[in-house]
């Protein structure tokens, strides 16, 4: 069957809103939190519930500026040495004080190799934490990087003594903050209820309670918004964006964002070690009729695996053309025969329309693409895992949250992260020496070669800028930003 068939996907209509109840704010999900621990993953599902358990060191406000958190204020007292000033009065959800030691002991956990965070090519330039006064953090990097903070934006802090105590398991198990939140119930795939903190220093959480849902249906869940048995949910489908502009009981809140959606490829085994497959896959890929049949426009093609919200952004990557039959000319040379087999693993929380319409145009140069559907957890953990289980091609959808080059290309292309199926000794140079500069000329001079390798190597299949779309109840007050943050202290509720 054609590719160019009709693709809409049904609102499901319900009856009559209920009254919602703004003393419980209810957020349908699209998969269960793979993680409560904000050192372990950083997927949406996960990081919606626990950013709003946790301050970070620092944050960005809805203009995207870096501002203080717990952090007040920081300086920098060299090219490698940050000092920041912790702020005093903030208590953890146990009532201890956060002190800098639990400040320092964060930093050196997500730093440490042997904690294996997901997270750690963010961090690793940190080499050093140390306690410097009794209101001071010095943190030492092994040369000047120039994405520091924002890095920290994302790192959060949590209670020494309690993960101590725990262990890291138990720690994911029962998480203790000193967010806005804090949490009371969670029922794996259930639901994970959370309860304002009274006496929260920045000031009154807007909901008493709060429980998030994961709920895997988009139909059912924006039925749910529509019904009132949930005020907000995040939706992938931009057809049914499109329908509901015009229901009077809710309303589309959207933005776009800097995670980019690529075609992963793994250059290290399997048949894509080929660059002349990996070729063949870029050619056989419709990226504009994704982006005008299935997004309908939201969403906007990109020739590289940055989009224009990151620094690093170049304008002069040239496009993979859609040319299938070049792809096939390709695979006869490298020897693949029509109807060869690649793995192509996917999770639920990936437009599976998106996934289909690529498993389609593979099929059709002669590359039978097996599908395996996993639990998002499951899907994380085989793309941080060994090259031999990560698949050969996957689609996949990434965000740093720091809107610099350094957060997406560093993780996906560096040798040395544990998500990068890719190894190239002249990128891991050039990735090193625009981390180790302050001098913003001369990191984008070292980005624009990066880009340029990563795209005559076809280390990936770069697709679109993507967009972050909510629906929600006509009383829900929600801007999304670019960072694709969901902090319920930036959330309102008006009658």
């Amino acid at each position: 069957m054609s590719l160019r068939y009709a693709l809409t996907a049904a609102v499901v209509l319900a009856a009559a809103p209920a009254l919602a109840d703004q003393n419980l704010f209810v957020v349908d999900q699209v998969a269960p939190p793979a993680s409560l621990d904000p050192h372990v993953q950083w997927d949406p599902d996960s990081t919606f519930v626990y950013r709003n358990m946790f301050d970070n060191i620092v944050a960005r406000d809805a203009s995207g500026k870096i501002v203080p958190q717990v952090a007040q204020s920081w300086s920098y007292q060299s090219d490698t040495q940050l000092v920041l000033k912790i702020r005093e009065g903030i208590t953890f959800q146990d009532g201890s004080k956060l002190t800098p030691e639990d400040v320092v002991f964060s930093v050196r956990r997500v730093t440490d190799p042997a904690f294996k965070s997901p997270q750690l090519s963010q961090y690793d330039s940190i080499i050093s934490a140390e306690v410097t006064g009794p209101d001071e953090v010095r943190l030492t990097t092994k040369r000047a990087y120039p994405v520091l903070l924002s890095q920290l934006t994302k790192l959060s802090v949590v209670p020494k003594a309690i993960v101590e105590k725990l262990g890291n398991d138990g720690f994911n198990a029962a998480p203790v903050g000193s967010g806005p939140y804090r949490l009371t119930s969670f029922t794996r795939g259930v639901r994970a209820e959370l309860e304002a903190m009274p006496n929260y220093w920045r000031g009154k959480p807007p909901f008493p309670r709060v429980e998030f849902r994961p709920v895997p249906d988009e139909s059912t869940r924006i039925a749910d918004v529509r019904t009132g048995r949930a005020d907000i949910t995040r939706i992938t489908l931009t057809d049914d964006a499109d329908q509901l502009k015009s229901d009077s009981t809710v309303k589309v809140l959207w933005a776009p964002v800097e995670r980019v959606a690529i075609v992963a490829l793994n250059s290290i085994y399997g048949p894509t070690k080929d660059v002349r497959v990996r070729e063949a896959i870029a050619h056989a890929i419709d990226r504009n009729l994704i982006v005008e049949a299935l997004l309908k426009g939201y969403a906007k093609t990109v020739d590289e695996p940055l989009t224009p919200a990151d620094f690093g952004w170049s304008s002069d990557i040239p496009a993979y053309a859609y040319d299938p039959a070049r792809s096939k000319a390709q695979l006869k040379e490298a020897g693949i025969a029509p109807g060869t087999k690649i793995t192509f693993p996917t999770g639920p929380t990936f437009d599976q329309r998106v996934v289909q319409a690529i498993h389609q145009m593979l099929g059709d140069v002669g590359l039978d693409a097996q599908i395996s559907m996993v639990d998002t957890s499951t899907y994380l953990k085989l793309r941080q895992g060994r090259p031999d289980e990560a698949g050969d091609v996957s689609f996949f959808r990434w965000s740093c949250g720091c809107e610099d080059a350094d957060g997406v290309l560093f993780p996906l292309f560096h040798s040395s992260s544990q998500w990068a199926k890719y190894n190239n000794p002249k990128v891991d140079a050039e990735l090193e020496a625009a981390r180790n500069t302050l001098d913003e000329k001369a990191r984008l001079a070292h980005y624009g070669n990066v880009l340029h390798m990563l795209h005559d190597d076809v280390a990936s299949v770069p697709l679109y800028q993507d967009v972050m779309m909510f629906v929600a109840r006509k009383q829900v007050t929600f801007q999304p930003t670019a960072d694709e943050s969901f902090f319920l202290m930036t959330i309102g509720w008006k009658q």
